[in-house]
């Protein structure tokens, strides 16, 4: 048992780091609390500027690495320069601190900022190409909501002709599609507040306890985004390669 501030803090302490969106944040997790989070939503590339807000937050809490007990990152799908920063980042602070490292699916993060609800959730980040990253979720007894089926990008037209029952979205792809999912589903489509449009690092930390305790943790050297599709560099080096 630890104290942070007047916060008696007992259980295990996440580093978590977000990096899927243009809205990234940083965040420190224990026990259901969120000890500090500090959000990066300006023009400039939040990519850019992570590392540096680790450290800041780190710094301004007083916590230093020995009270860490895992660091947890965004393993996609989202932004692929953005993805692809924030797990280098996590891979080398876990090797170079000692850490274990935690990955935890974008989407399964924004469904996690949503309280106990009966409904489907469909968490969704836009892919551009008129497509979106989504998969459904619900809630099942205790621990966070799990997924049903697998993660897809698609056209959300494409999407909406699949939903039979009332659905619950949020991300910025149902801000982007709002109108679109309105028209053809109706009544059934209810779309969470704008605030939970954005993923927060301190969901991706709350998620990433429940994997700590199972020990569920990636390879720090071996891993990967889960990107779902290939990004631009790779659709077209085989066209690059054969000129």
């Amino acid at each position: 048992m630890a104290r942070h501030g007047s916060t008696v803090v007992t259980g295990p302490i996440i580093l978590a780091i977000e990096n899927a969106t243009m809205c990234g944040s940083v965040a420190l997790i224990s026990a259901g609390l969120c000890l500090a989070e500090y959000s990066l939503t300006t023009s400039i590339t939040h990519s850019r500027r992570l590392l540096t807000t680790v450290q800041q937050l780190m710094a301004d809490t007083n916590f230093t690495w020995d009270r860490i007990d895992a660091i947890a990152v965004s393993s996609g799908p989202g932004s692929f320069t953005g993805l692809r920063i924030g797990l280098t980042t996590a891979k080398g602070l876990a090797m170079a601190t000692g850490k274990p490292l935690i990955g935890v699916s974008s989407l399964t993060t924004l469904a996690c900022q949503l309280p106990w609800t009966d409904k489907m959730i469909c968490p969704m980040i836009d892919a551009r190409k008129h497509e979106v990253y989504t998969a459904f979720y619900r809630y099942a007894g205790d621990g966070p909501p799990r997924r049903i089926g697998d993660v897809v990008a698609i056209d959300p037209e494409a999407l909406a002709q699949l939903i039979n029952n009332d659905v619950l979205f949020l991300g910025d792809g149902s801000q982007l599609y709002h109108d679109t999912l309105s028209k053809i589903l109706g009544k059934r489509a209810n779309f969470a507040s704008t605030e939970l449009f954005f993923i927060r690092a301190a969901a991706l930390g709350h998620c990433a306890l429940y994997k700590y305790r199972q020990g569920q943790f990636l390879d720090p050297v071996s891993a990967i985004p889960d990107y779902i599709r290939p990004s631009e560099a790779e659709v077209n080096f085989p066209i690059i390669k054969s000129e």
